[in-house]
């Protein structure tokens, strides 16, 4: 046999036997499509080089420090914004029922979620999928029913306390989040961080202290539904950045609002007095309840597609600072009278923020080190 038949031969052998590890994945329920041309490349010096359809980027590690992490959490903000005061507009000028406008928002997540799927308007990368991930549906029905419950127990707990109180609860959410990563993600989160979160969670309680109301049962209410938005958070994570199989921001959206709708409608006929629902029957309220559907719907994605490149705590703290922002927003638009409480707890939460970053910093570059001790022993070797 010549020289070149040879080659051509061994060319053959090595392109049957990648077809067959090609087999065995996709039997083995990683769930991808491969291209008809060749996923492989070969290099200069005859190196096989496999590429997985989605891989942990360099950008998905630089958190914030990222241009499209700051993007996309700014678009987090504005559409958290408008949300939040077509809320406000609904419910208080065109008497919209809150159990209506929820189902709504519900509905509009599931339904631009699925075209998402197919167009995803350069918040990700598309991906085709052969077979589903083992757990699939445990995993959609586990982060569907924390979304339910978040939408009800939020309900329950605005019905017995003021908006201000909620959002007080609500700023204890980082120290849920560090306690949930570390069980479910076995993240560690080292001591500067952890300090960190104090004049954070402290700050947004000064910004609505003068507003301070107590209800037993609104108070339970508002710490579940804070505990349930922190497991959701973090499962998500979880999930949006698997090592073996990464569920896109669309994905997460669809199948988890499918999830959350198919318990929330039943749950409301139970829980809810439907005669004293307002049905709409103004065409100006219906397109305000669609079109804040829509607004939720991008203000829930823009939060996913933001947890592939911060951790669940990161993201808890820039939901901290959020409120903190939307909180001044709402007095300058709509007039509320500001203390100097409210001044010092902004001021407070921007410097835990930026404490925060910092002690991400030095903690991160702590963790670095025994790594590069122990290479510099290699070496030394």
């Amino acid at each position: 046999m010549s020289a070149h038949e040879k080659a051509m031969s061994d060319t053959i052998e090595e392109d049957s036997q990648r077809l067959c590890e090609l087999e065995v994945l996709a039997e083995n329920g990683n769930g991808h499509i491969r291209d008809p041309s060749p996923v492989e490349q070969r290099s200069e010096t005859n190196v096989v080089h496999h590429h997985r359809v989605i891989t942990e980027t360099p950008e998905n590690k630089a958190g914030l420090w990222n241009i499209r992490a700051v993007r996309f959490l700014l678009l987090w903000y504005f559409f958290s914004g408008c949300t939040l005061f077509l809320n406000k507009y609904i419910l208080s000028f065109m008497r919209g029922d809150p159990m209506i406008l929820g189902i709504c928002q519900m509905f509009m997540t599931t339904l631009c979620g699925c075209i998402q799927m197919y167009y995803p308007c350069g918040m990700y990368k598309p991906v085709q999928r052969l077979v589903r991930p083992p757990g699939f549906y445990r995993h959609m029905v586990l982060v569907g029913c924390t979304r339910f419950v978040t939408v009800v127990l939020g309900l329950v707990s605005l019905k017995y306390i003021a908006v201000s109180f909620t959002e007080t609860i609500k700023s204890s959410a980082p120290i849920f989040t560090v306690l949930i990563s570390k069980i479910v993600l076995g993240e560690h989160t080292g001591l500067y961080v952890n300090l960190s979160l104090v004049p954070v969670m402290s700050g947004l309680a000064l910004c609505s202290a003068n507003e301070l109301s107590f209800n037993t049962q609104g108070f339970l209410s508002a710490m579940a539904t804070n505990i349930t938005e922190c497991l959701q958070n973090v499962l998500s994570k979880m999930l949006i950045s698997g090592d073996k199989f990464k569920y896109t921001p669309a994905e997460l959206q669809f199948y988890t609002s499918m999830a959350a709708m198919v318990v929330l409608i039943p749950g409301s006929w139970i829980l809810v007095d439907l005669s004293n629902v307002q049905t709409p029957s103004d065409i100006y309220l219906w397109a305000a309840l669609l079109f804040n559907g829509l607004l939720f719907h991008f203000q829930s994605i823009t939060a996913y597609v933001l947890m592939d490149y911060i951790s669940p705590v990161t993201h808890s703290v820039a939901n901290t600072a959020k409120r903190a922002f939307l909180i001044w927003l709402s007095v300058l638009l709509f007039g509320n009278p500001v203390t100097i409480l409210s001044a010092v707890g902004t001021c407070t939460v921007i410097l835990g923020v930026l404490l925060y970053n910092k002690a991400q910093e030095i903690d991160s570059s702590y963790r670095r080190l025994p790594v590069r001790h122990a290479s510099r022993g290699m070496r030394s070797l």
